[in-house]
């Protein structure tokens, strides 16, 4: 049996087994004090009935509220689910539950969330989810000296706001990080 619940700063504590996979984003922890701090409708664990955290979510709140620009929506800035407890439908539940909180708390046009372009089981999952792959965006995760920068999808599902479904229409032309409208 499983829970989702808020996270806790406390979290951060036993977060480990999943933070060590390398395809998850691990951030600095005033990152994660500002997000619980600004958007705490938005950050939530999954864990088993013995409190073992199996996965966490933390989105935002981002765009324009002005109803003529369309740009106000839920983003997705990590997602991840522990490796033992893969395949079980957790990442599904966490990305419902973003999307309850973007439609019915936040009256979001979309969801968007970025991807590594090689993250081809994510991808799919997304997909699944009934996300399009929006537009690319040219070394969106950095590299190093002996790697160049990895490209990323930028991913996107409407909500009930967006009845035409014409925000996640894909754009025919990639974007460098710098074109991104919100950060």
């Amino acid at each position: 049996m499983t829970t989702i619940r808020p996270f806790s700063m406390f979290d951060l504590l036993k977060y480990n087994n999943i933070n060590i996979d390398i395809l998850t984003e691990t951030f600095y922890t005033k990152f994660y004090g500002d997000y619980l701090n600004k958007w705490p409708e938005y950050c939530v664990v999954v864990e088993n009935s013995t409190s073992k955290i199996q996965g966490y979510l933390m989105g935002k709140v981002e765009g324009s509220q002005d109803p003529e620009k369309k740009t106000w929506h839920g983003h997705v800035t990590a997602i991840t689910v522990d490796p033992d407890f893969r395949k079980q439908g957790l990442a599904r539940s966490l990305m419902n539950y973003l999307e309850e909180i973007t439609a019915k708390v936040h009256d979001g046009w979309f969801v968007d969330l970025f991807v590594r372009s090689t993250n081809k089981i994510a991808i799919d999952m997304y997909k699944s989810l009934g996300y399009s792959l929006y537009r690319r965006v040219l070394e969106y995760y950095s590299g190093d000296a002996k790697n160049p920068g990895e490209d990323a999808w930028d991913m996107r599902k409407s909500m009930p706001r967006d009845t035409t479904k014409e925000l996640m229409v894909p754009l025919d032309h990639p974007i460098q990080p710098h074109e991104l409208e919100f950060n």
